[in-house]
């Protein structure tokens, strides 16, 4: 037996075998504006080497329709083009919501790119505080959805906590400039970027090309931007089709795996750390490369322990909030 959905849908609710369009068909300008602001909240998510916009697809309740919507997207379509016109090959790539989407990550990505590098050099453990208490929320109201608790569940959660772990140990290293690696780059940080806990950024972080990335979108270098994005395109099309297998097959098991990575990949939104080695950026700044999680009590600047928890605890309330308006379990379509 097939689960449900995780959060409500906007207006209504699809299934992951099939969209339903009359449901699709019923948003209104609103609901899209609610899909770009979803979009806006992933956008700022993936800048930040350490959270995934996937976690933000996750508990913002359109996670399986932006998997669905992308696994759709193929060769048939141009087909469906020249058979029956533009309207029908829109409806099949459910068009507005992907728009809707894209639209909200690209407006975040290049208006809070330098936002976020801004929070991260001058008020980081307040902005890993906010992320960590809503990651924390996220996992305890994603795992109360799953309804069949068996061995192959436990396993996929196990096993998921231990992959999110380990990516957050990897150490980052040095790796060619090409245009090649770049698209190479692009396939890989975007396939982390649609999983939820494991973050595009920090794996860009890893292959030594973050600030290679995070440089040309506030330099808007077309070049290096092109090959980034036509590496995500092939990884993502690609990828997706591996998740909408899993949620049509394995829903809990793809559920619990996933809550696992999310909570494996908290080691590296802990709040509090000590640089052990710092990389020197493209602008001869010095910025964090190897770090380890330590105790606000030990750590060397200002704990902030009060705001910290404050902002940790907004996080939860925003998670809880997105809960409560999703209104419980959606009806089947």
């Amino acid at each position: 037996m097939r689960g449900k959905s995780i959060l409500r849908h906007l207006p209504n609710t699809y299934t992951i075998e099939n969209l339903n369009y009359q449901a699709v068909e019923k948003r209104t300008l609103k609901d899209y504006l609610f899909i770009t602001a979803k979009g806006l909240g992933m956008g700022a998510a993936d800048v930040v080497p350490g959270v995934s916009g996937g976690t933000i697809a996750f508990i913002t309740g359109i996670y399986e329709e932006l998997i669905e919507s992308i696994k759709n997207v193929n060769l048939g379509l141009l087909k469906t083009l020249k058979s029956d016109g533009f309207a029908a090959f829109w409806k099949a790539v459910n068009g507005n919501f992907l728009v809707a989407l894209v639209a909200g990550i690209g407006i975040s990505v290049v208006g809070l790119a330098k936002v976020v590098t801004y929070l991260l050099n001058h008020q980081e453990v307040l902005l890993w505080s906010f992320f960590f208490g809503l990651i924390v929320a996220s996992i305890v109201v994603i795992l109360r959805k799953v309804e069949q608790w068996n061995l192959a569940n436990v396993i996929g959660l196990i096993v998921g906590v231990a992959l999110g772990y380990l990516v957050t140990l990897l150490a980052p290293s040095t790796t060619p400039d090409s245009n090649g690696f770049i698209f190479v780059a692009g396939a890989i940080a975007i396939c982390a970027m649609i999983l939820p806990g494991i973050s595009g950024g920090f794996l860009l972080l890893i292959m030594g090309k973050y600030d290679t990335i995070i440089g040309a979108i506030g330099d808007l270098n077309v070049k290096i931007l092109g090959f980034f994005a036509a590496g995500a395109v092939v990884g993502l099309l690609s990828f997706s089709k591996l998740l909408s297998f899993l949620f049509k097959r394995y829903y809990f098991f793809a559920i619990c795996f996933l809550s696992g990575i999310m909570i494996g990949s908290l080691n590296k939104v802990w709040p509090w750390k000590h640089t052990l080695e710092f990389i020197t950026d493209r602008h001869g700044k010095l910025k964090p490369l190897i770090q380890e999680n330590v105790s606000p009590f030990a750590y060397e600047g200002e704990a902030l322990l009060m705001p910290a928890i404050g902002m940790a605890v907004m996080g939860l309330v925003l998670v809880l909030a997105m809960e409560w308006k999703g209104g419980g379990k959606p009806e089947k379509a």
